[in-house]
């Protein structure tokens, strides 16, 4: 099965460096993608980015759910390293859940 794709704040990170899922992007699409966050699920974690040209090429990375208790909410364990832009990931086809609108239009 294919990990759930939702918005995340990719500044929005605790002190051990996991993204909170807290932010207004992300509890619409865990709502809009029916998913309960519950420890060890795994998430295909996105956030704006554009390419040279303006145009939309989000920033995606894989990412566990961890609940963190000293900040009472769900948060997700990332490998920093390992972001990529969507084109990079799938080349024929990028941000096929979003329209193609120079960010600029935003």
């Amino acid at each position: 099965m294919k990990e759930p794709r939702v918005y995340a704040d990719f500044h929005n990170a605790d002190a051990e460096g996991r993204l909170r899922l807290n932010c207004v992007g992300t509890t619409k699409d865990l709502a809009r993608n029916h998913v309960v966050l519950r420890p060890g699920a795994i998430l295909t974690l996105y956030s704006d980015d554009a390419d040279e040209e303006g145009c939309s090429d989000d920033l995606e990375v894989s990412g566990v759910v961890e609940y963190s208790e000293a900040e009472q909410c769900w948060v997700a364990r990332v490998d920093w390293n390992a972001i990529r832009h969507a084109s990079e990931l799938h080349p024929d086809g990028h941000n096929l859940h979003r329209p193609q609108v120079p960010v600029a239009q935003r």
